[in-house]
């Protein structure tokens, strides 16, 4: 695997954990402005895509290293 390969996997890691958190949040902030709960649905929401996003980073990890040792 190139490094320029390598690079970009690690961004793809890094962008999933923070894309789930910042669509989470959003999702949550616009549903309370909607309902009028602030900041329940915010947290609950900046919670799950916490989570949706170490579940992401998890399962690209996972891929990466799989990918790393095919390659020995």
């Amino acid at each position: 695997m190139s490094n320029t390969s390598k690079t970009f996997s690690f961004l793809t890691i890094g962008l999933h954990l923070v894309s789930g958190i910042i669509v989470g949040t959003a999702i949550g902030y616009f549903l309370d402005k909607f309902f009028n709960t602030s900041p329940y649905l915010t947290l609950l929401f900046f919670f799950l895509g916490l989570f949706a996003g170490f579940n992401n980073m998890y399962k690209d990890a996972k891929k990466y290293i799989k990918s790393e040792e095919e390659n020995r």
